[in-house]
Parts: structure tokens; C-alpha cells; sequence
């Protein structure tokens, strides 16, 4: 199964109480930190609540 190279790109700093929980548990907490996921359902349907704070590329 691939993985994905999650990047945060953007701040947490103003956004939504849901969308920083998501990103930290992706292990996201500071722009520029970088998490390696299963690329999943579960994984999907985070990113895609907090697609427009990060960067994602396949392993």
C-alpha cells in the first residue's frame, strides 16, 4: 500500500477548532512539519477537510 507525504504549508493560527485537530492528528502542529500517512479512506477524508493547509505528494 503507498504512503502519503503530508506538508504543512499554511498556519493553524485563526482556523477552525476542527481543522487544527485534524492536522495535529496527522502530527502536523507547525508550518513546514511533515507526516508520513497510509494512503486510506481514513487519510482522505482528513486531507480533504484541511486540503487548503497542506501539501501532499505520494511515496
Amino acid at each position: 500500500m503507498a504512503n502519503l507525504r503530508i506538508e504543512l504549508v499554511k498556519s493553524l493560527s485563526g482556523r477552525l477548532d476542527k481543522h487544527i485537530a485534524t492536522a495535529n492528528s496527522l502530527g502536523l502542529h507547525k508550518i513546514g512539519n511533515v507526516a508520513v500517512q497510509p494512503d486510506n479512506p481514513q487519510t482522505k477524508g482528513k486531507l480533504a477537510q484541511i486540503g487548503y493547509l497542506v501539501r501532499v505528494t505520494e511515496e
